[in-house]
Formats: structure tokens, C-alpha cells, sequence
């Protein structure tokens, strides 16, 4: 793919990539980037959040490669299409950052947004053999009936192959975890990707504390699990929603610049 990665900006001029829905998009990622970075979850200049372009299902939002979290604004997300070339915006995706959530979007049309982040936690539970959860814990028993587990770590992502195998390993879910790798949050909006990013590294630091203290862990019984976790999507998308609000609203008296 020799065009991968250039700039097509000209192409932007077709299409109408300013509207409303796309601004408030582009304010709702870089929000859930700074906080992320403000909690310790990005990692060096690596790791990408991804979003569907509103009213563009051929086209998707994702960091420049060379900001960390803590950089990124709305104006400075780029928005690329699925054969790698760059519609509106300065610089690239980093390579994986594309190879993964081209295919992503594109094969889980669901997958709306693309959350991935070696946060320690949850990458934690990712290095350990058989399956992350124990399922004790009350806050992990929102991934209850939504994880999936990819065993088979294939290196790094440097092509569309290895990124529409990550793709089909997520299926339907909203968690994967990619063994020897790290996790992989899926989810209709970008609200609901962060909120489950944010409990799934709580729910793997609470989980990996008590394996800490050397005694057995109890776990939750499978039909008592299944119905907390039914329980806890019931009005998930407006709880949600209204976590990513109150993050907008810290970051505007924190860090006000994020919208810009």
C-alpha cells in the first residue's frame, strides 16, 4: 500500500467534514485523551483512541502520531479512511494505530468507537495465563457477558492482515483482551467506550490487589454474575454519557485547552 499514511486533504473538500456532530465528536475524544493521560492510562507517545466519523462510515477520527495523551486537542485528531490516507489533518496515525481500527470499523460496524491503551492493570491481567477475571469483584461483573479473549498474539500490527484478525477475534464484544498484548475497549459511542476503559482498569486494579494478598479469591456465582451484569447495563448509555460530562467538566476548569 505505497499511498498509506499520505496526506489526501484535497479530498476533504468534497465532503462536508465540519459539521456540528463532528465537532462535538472531536471534543468528546480529545476530552477522554486528556483524562486518560491525567490518570495514568496512555503510555509514551503509543496507544491510540478511535471514533466513526459522523455521517462518514467510510471514515474515522484517531491521535496523531508523536502527541501523547496529555497533547491531543480536538483540532489535532485526524481523520483517515480505511486505505490509509489521511483526509483532514497534520501528520499520521502511528502504524498499528491504523492497521488496527481501519479493520475494526470496518468489520465490526458496531464498533463505533475503538478505545486501546496499555494501561497497567488491566495489561496486567492480560499477561496471565487462562482468564483475566477471577469475578469477584462487583466492577467487573460489568464485563461479565461482554469480554472476549484473543490468545493467539501475532507480534505488532504493521499490516491489514494482522489487524482484521484482532477485528474478527472481538466478534460482538466490548472488551477484548489481547494476550501478551494489552486491552481493547469497543463500544457504539465514544461515552460508552470511555466508561468502560475506566472500569476495566479499576476493576483489574481492585482484582490484581487482592491476588496480592496471597489469599484465595471468592468468586461470584455464574447465574448471580450474569444478572449483575444485565442489572448494570440497564441505563448504561445515559450513566455513561453523563460520566464523560462530568470528565468535560473537570477538564474545563483543569485544562480548558483541550477543545481547542
Amino acid at each position: 500500500m505505497a499511498h498509506a499514511f499520505a496526506s489526501t486533504t484535497a479530498a476533504a473538500r468534497h465532503l462536508d467534514l465540519d459539521t456540528p456532530a463532528i465537532r462535538q465528536a472531536r471534543i468528546d475524544l480529545a476530552a477522554c485523551f486528556r483524562m486518560a493521560a491525567r490518570l495514568g492510562l496512555g503510555e509514551g507517545i503509543c496507544n491510540h483512541f478511535s471514533f466513526v466519523v459522523p455521517g462518514h462510515d467510510e471514515l474515522f477520527l484517531v491521535n496523531p502520531y508523536g502527541l501523547a495523551f496529555a497533547e491531543v486537542t480536538a483540532s489535532s485528531l485526524l481523520i483517515c479512511d480505511f486505505d490509509g490516507g489521511v483526509v483532514m489533518g497534520e501528520g499520521a496515525p502511528e502504524a498499528t494505530a491504523f492497521h488496527i481500527h481501519a479493520q475494526l470499523h470496518r468489520l465490526n460496524p458496531g464498533a463505533r468507537a475503538a478505545f486501546h491503551t496499555h494501561m497497567p492493570n488491566a495489561t496486567a491481567l492480560c499477561l496471565l495465563e487462562g482468564e483475566p477475571f477471577v469475578w469477584a469483584g462487583q466492577t467487573a461483573l460489568k464485563f461479565y457477558d461482554r469480554l472476549s479473549v484473543d490468545e493467539d498474539y501475532n507480534g505488532l500490527a504493521l499490516d491489514a492482515t494482522e489487524g482484521e484478525r484482532i477485528a474478527r477475534a472481538a466478534r460482538d464484544a466490548a472488551v477484548v483482551m489481547l494476550k501478551n498484548h494489552g486491552p481493547l475497549v469497543l463500544g457504539p459511542s465514544i461515552a460508552e467506550a470511555w466508561d468502560d476503559l475506566y472500569y476495566l482498569e479499576r476493576a483489574a486494579e481492585v482484582q490484581l490487589k487482592a491476588m496480592a494478598s496471597g489469599r484465595p479469591l471468592k468468586p461470584v456465582a455464574p447465574a448471580i454474575a450474569h444478572a449483575a451484569c444485565q442489572q448494570m447495563l440497564q441505563g448504561n448509555a445515559d450513566s455513561a454519557r453523563l460520566h464523560l460530562e462530568s470528565v468535560k467538566r473537570q477538564l474545563l476548569r483543569l485544562e480548558p485547552d483541550y477543545r481547542d
